[in-house]
């Protein structure tokens, strides 16, 4: 029996249990509540290790339909799984389009989130990135170019990373998270592009003249809570590289940029996953991205081995020159 069946069938009985029966099924509830504890690594670390995923059909930014919701019902959830299913079909391809991957390649989730927050993007509380104008129009000219030059390609194209915390997006496959613990040092292995980031749990930033593509994190606790904070961004990458980011994909992440991650250890199959996103150059103000992590002690994790078969950033720029060609004739 699921713990969510147990849950509804406990709050069942509660309500209907004789005024005799009532204090058992409170002393069961409160020995169920006290059935799961935090817990510790070795040397005392809250313990955040294992396999993790955060597939979803939850949308990025609240769409505007959900204008006015922050929180799904039951049944405005169900209604969107519903659609999600149906618009799982396979297109025709258009002419002279080879197509896309189909979806037995796919692995963009089912289900909204368990929270059922109607959008990823908690605050501001509209559930919409307040992004400045400068940076929707450089994000209009890299994704309207990346025939021209590699350079106005994503990282992600390119097999350099997916960012902070930009791999902790869903994207439409490869959702998963090891995350490994070592006295001083947290390690969170993404699937996708099978990026590792090795967070020291002390010491101070790096001095403000070096720049990393993923910028120099530096974690600490704060009670059961692993907090990360990323400075230090060499101001080349994208906030968002997939298409499930929405409008936020391709928006820069400037070297101004300033990321402060919560992991919370919510149960013994949910992390809580919170990313505050500050940048003056490229948002008027901070905003935040919450989602929870389902522990999946199943799924397998393999090498994501992006240069190795990526063909498509070759063929993209080969086609760019080609189609220059015609046009000068």
């Amino acid at each position: 029996m699921s713990r969510r069946l147990s849950a509804r069938l406990l709050a069942l009985s509660l309500a209907l249990a004789p005024a005799g029966l009532a204090p058992l099924a409170a002393q069961t509830a409160k020995a169920q509540a006290k059935a799961w504890t935090a817990g510790r690594t070795p040397d005392g670390q809250p313990d955040l290790q294992g396999t993790w995923v955060n597939a979803t059909i939850t949308p990025f930014e609240r769409p505007a339909l959900l204008a006015a919701k922050g929180v799904l019902s039951a049944e405005e959830a169900a209604q969107l799984e519903q659609q999600a299913a149906a618009n799982r079909v396979e297109s025709a391809p258009r002419a002279g389009d080879v197509g896309s991957y189909n979806q037995i390649w796919f692995d963009s989730g089912t289900k909204v989130v368990k929270t059922r927050q109607s959008a990823l993007v908690v605050d501001p509380p509209d559930g919409r990135v307040p992004v400045i104008a400068a940076a929707e129009a450089r994000r209009d000219y890299n994704l309207g170019h990346t025939a021209d030059s590699y350079e106005y390609m994503s990282t992600w194209d390119r097999c350099i990373t997916r960012g902070v915390p930009g791999d902790m997006f869903p994207a439409g496959y490869n959702n998963a998270y090891q995350i490994v613990q070592a006295p001083g040092y947290v390690v969170i292995l993404a699937e996708m592009i099978h990026d590792a980031r090795v967070i020291p749990l002390s010491g101070a930033h790096l001095p403000a003249g070096i720049r990393q593509w993923d910028g120099d994190s530096r974690g600490h606790w704060e009670g059961n809570t692993l907090v990360v904070d990323s400075t230090n961004f060499n101001g080349k990458g994208w906030i968002a590289s997939n298409a499930a980011s929405g409008r936020i994909k391709g928006i820069p992440e400037s070297d101004a940029a300033h990321i402060v991650e919560r992991f919370t250890r919510a149960d013994a199959d949910t992390i809580l996953y919170e990313a505050t996103i500050e940048d003056s150059k490229a948002y008027t103000k901070p905003w935040k991205v919450a989602m929870p992590l389902s522990r999946d002690p199943e799924y397998t994790v393999y090498e994501y081995a992006c240069h190795e078969g990526n063909y498509a950033m070759e063929d993209i720029l080969n086609a760019g020159r080609a189609l220059e060609k015609a046009e000068q004739k």
